[in-house]
């Protein structure tokens, strides 16, 4: 039996050039094999060894999802370092906090944050492989580990002033992966005609069970782990089709956002009510005849895509049933940091509807009298690290009580009821469990979401609701009211209070922070000043994108002239927001947005519509890649020669380069691409993905009604052949453009080049026109070498009117390759390239 952890990393080498992560970076996707998340972790473990970081000494992990940040989790395990790691949200403050306690020897941290501990030394987290380079990816030889060795401390509460970790061993990690390994291995050979499985992980790895999720049980199928950096409900659906994504890792409030998203696409074509007939059709039939019903929700998410898994806390039934219906396999699990995520998981193919499981196999679960759930057994924790002393976790007898309310069934399923301390008890002796009452207000569709707490008042307690709504203005009482008429009378809540911001204060796992929304609610209710002032969610991300500080953000303030936000801050903050909130926003009606009351009307409807251009990913496939080739060499090269032989200067520029590459070109007449090909060596223009003027290209695609039939039709093919022969891709000027630029990525991942106009537009007197902002953003995201190309003497020609010339007046000068360090102000780097570009003139 293995001892430690040490083993898993050799297991994760055998698996090979097997792809064990798929990462988006920007607008990319970087792909890690196991082999190399196993070399990385082994160099990783010599760069401790080379900065003499020693057995029991610890490393601060603190950044994004990522394959570097396994690898240098591994690489602690290997070292036998105590690996620290801090939730992304984390406060600085509070990092510091636990850097008092653990005195970290070493940070690995997202780029940003690696100056935030005043004296750690730090790597930053996105150029670890870069850095470990010259270490040996051999493996690394570890000797002297014990199975009750500490691997990590995690700090998920306290206050900043003395926060509290739970330390956790290999034994612990071991006492819950090996039953899990011994389950899986039955059904590995059914996993074969599937493999490889697929997760989309989006819980942090900073927490245990997005660790099980992300880094121990995938490796156990040889499955490939999928990171997001966005929670944007249709980006989430958009690359679980896209990665063909088996199986979703997420908390509850995502399973429910999503559960929004699809309901409210459907509310807008029209369709909501056609689909709770079927909804209500579907209910007893079999699971084969329910997913055929529901092909349309399965085509939107992709054909492999087949399961939830749902962590972190109580999944709601109502949005259990829901997906449970449509066809999809909806399983939860319960455990505590304490102890080492699972306690009890429900069986893929057996599930307990309503229930968080079974007891997995070595541990012990018992309900005290008053149903509290206590666990036994060796995946409890070692202890609590707090004022750098070790403090017990288990009581007598080794029972760990876990401060929540369950019921066990006749056959071993656990129920969830509610947290201990969150019971509510009535002067008449009645037990309130807050998750019923949330439940209850949940099912109403103009809930985004709530909080319930005990209220007291006079030595009693009462039920507190706060409302999140989808629109402030409505009715809360009335919303409270038809909530109640589904409740117990000892249950009725009688005292409610509506949620003045766009989302609550939340955890790194979407949990609501009930402290701080108890203590203000309560504060307001007794006309006290509260101590937590909440902070508008609009105006903290503001001033996080623009970096100018906002005391106070006015309803009636002018976005561009008031808040100084320029058409790249409205693009970041409308990611922002969506990623904040969890919702679609509608990208035209807010490119039109002149004040903050606009974005927080904007915010209170949750409008679904996006915008609505077609990325032509079957351009890019075969056969139409090949005709393409043919058709160029057959037709537009000749006829590009005909018109005019270019002359070209800087070839050797890209002798050694490889691409895919970023071309940025001057924009002077609609033939300009026919000369850039021209120019271009045969490897890169073959593969080449042209960005085009989106409105043009929706014109083409959509042309108006007014026109005769046969002109519709003639638009129509025009739009075909354009973007089959010359692999042209909508970029707008007004709104999608994020979508273009993440198409942008998507094609250089496929190995296409990207070609842009930075000017938006063609020259009017033969000049460069300023460079968009939006070049400097997309030369962040795409992490691209920049070649760029200048036209000359075609403007001369198109003055004249003129089609054909002789050889060598139109000149294509090449560039020489430029790049920037991560981060750049996109402002900067739009002007640094128009600068280049200027001084390419012949």
């Amino acid at each position: 039996m293995t001892q430690t952890l040490v083993d898993i990393v050799e297991d994760i080498r055998k698996q090979g050039g097997a792809i064990a992560y798929a990462s988006r970076r920007g607008y990319r996707i970087e792909r890690w094999t196991y082999r190399g998340v196993a070399e990385v972790a082994c160099q990783f473990a010599r760069e401790l060894e080379t900065r003499k970081i020693c057995r029991g000494q610890s490393v601060l992990l603190w950044g994004d999802n990522s394959p570097e940040w396994v690898a240098a989790f591994l690489g602690c395990i290997l070292r036998g370092v105590i690996a620290i790691p801090m939730d992304r949200i984390s406060s600085v403050e509070f990092a510091r906090s636990v850097c008092l306690q653990v005195e970290p020897k070493l940070g690995v941290c997202a780029r940003e944050l690696c100056a935030a501990i005043p004296g750690l030394p730090a790597i930053v987290m996105e150029d670890l492989r870069t850095i470990l380079g010259t270490h040996s990816g051999r493996p690394y030889a570890t000797e002297g580990l014990k199975r009750d060795d500490t691997i990590q401390i995690v700090f998920t509460s306290g206050t900043t002033a003395d926060p509290k970790g739970v330390v956790i061993s290999h034994g612990n990690v071991l006492a819950n992966l090996q039953p899990l390994a011994a389950e899986i291995a039955k059904y590995r050979r059914y996993e074969r005609a599937v493999h490889p499985l697929r997760f989309l992980n989006l819980l942090p790895l900073s927490h245990v069970f997005g660790q099980f999720l992300g880094i121990f049980v995938p490796q156990l199928m040889g499955a490939t782990v999928v990171f997001h950096d966005s929670l944007n409900p249709s980006e989430i659906i958009g690359a679980i089709k896209r990665e063909r994504v088996s199986v979703m890792i997420a908390v509850p409030r995502f399973l429910e956002n999503l559960k929004d998203k699809v309901e409210r696409d459907l509310q807008a074509t029209g369709r909501l009510r056609w689909f709770q007939k079927q909804f209500k059709a579907a209910e007893r039939e079999h699971f084969l005849k329910r997913w055929w019903r529901f092909r349309f929700v399965h085509r939107q998410f992709g054909w492999k895509f087949w399961a939830f898994v749902s962590g972190g806390a109580a999944l709601d039934a109502e949005t259990e049933n829901f997906w449970g219906r449509l066809g999809y396999v909806v399983i939860q699990g319960y455990g505590l940091t304490e102890t080492t995520s699972l306690v009890t998981v429900n069986h893929p193919f057996k599930l307990g509807k309503g229930s968080i499981g079974k007891v997995l196999p070595g541990r012990e679960i018992k309900l005290a009298p008053n149903g509290e759930i206590l666990v036994r057994g060796g995946n409890i924790a070692a202890g609590y690290y707090q004022g750098k002393e070790l403090k017990p976790v288990l009581e007598q007898e080794g029972w760990f009580r876990t401060g929540d309310i369950g019921e066990l069934d006749a056959d071993g399923n656990l129920y969830f009821k509610g947290r201990k301390k969150n019971v509510i008890v009535t002067p008449e002796g009645m037990n309130i469990y807050p998750e019923d009452l949330e439940s209850a207000l949940r099912r109403l569709p103009e809930v985004r979401d709530c909080v319930v707490f005990g209220y007291r008042h006079n030595g009693n307690a009462e039920p507190c609701a706060v409302l999140l709504l989808a629109d402030r203005d409505l009715d809360g009482e009335s919303i409270v009211m038809r909530a109640n008429v589904s409740l117990a009378e000892f249950q009725r809540i009688r005292r409610w209070f509506v949620w003045p911001e766009n989302d609550f204060p939340r955890t790194s796992t979407q949990k609501p922070r009930i402290g701080l929304i108890q203590e203000s609610v309560q504060s307001r209710i007794q006309g006290q000043e509260s101590s937590y002032v909440p902070n508008s969610t609009l105006a903290q991300l503001i001033m996080q994108i623009t970096g100018r500080h906002i005391s106070h953000l006015s309803p009636e303030a002018n976005l561009t002239k008031d808040l100084n936000l320029s058409s790249l801050d409205r693009v970041e903050l409308l990611s922002a927001l969506e990623d904040r909130l969890q919702v679609d926003l509608n990208e035209s009606n807010f490119s039109a947005a002149t004040t903050v009351a606009d974005i927080e009307r904007m915010l209170g409807q949750h409008a679904p519509a996006r915008s609505d251009y077609k990325y032509p990913r079957w351009a890019q496939r075969f056969p139409v890649a090949l005709l393409r080739i043919l058709v160029y060499y057959l037709l537009s090269w000749p006829a590009t020669v005909l018109m005019s032989w270019p002359s070209v200067r800087g070839r050797e520029n890209l002798l050694h380069l490889k691409g895919p590459l970023l071309f940025i070109v001057n924009h002077v007449t609609q033939v300009d691409v026919g000369f850039v090909l021209a120019a271009l060596p045969h490897r890169f223009r073959c593969r080449i993905a042209v960005a085009m003027l989106g409105e043009l290209l929706q014109e083409m695609r959509n042309p108006p009604q007014e026109m005769s039939l046969f002109k519709r039709l003639y638009e129509r093919l025009r739009y075909v052949l354009v973007v089959a022969l010359f692999n042209v891709f909508p970029l707008p000027q007004r709104t999608g453009f994020r979508e273009s630029f993440a198409f942008a990525g998507e094609s250089a991942d496929r190995g296409y080049s990207i070609l842009v106009f930075p000017e938006g537009r063609r020259t009017q007197d033969g000049k460069l026109s300023p460079f968009q902002t939006g070049i400097g953003m997309l030369a962040n995201n795409l992490n691209l070498p920049i070649v760029p190309v200048r036209i000359d003497g075609l403007f001369e020609l198109k003055k004249k009117g003129q089609k054909i010339s002789r050889p060598g007046t139109v000149k294509v000068t090449i560039g020489s390759v430029v790049s920037f360090s991560p981060g750049t102000d996109p402002v900067e780097i739009a002007r640094t390239l128009k600068e280049r570009m200027a001084s390419m003139s012949n």
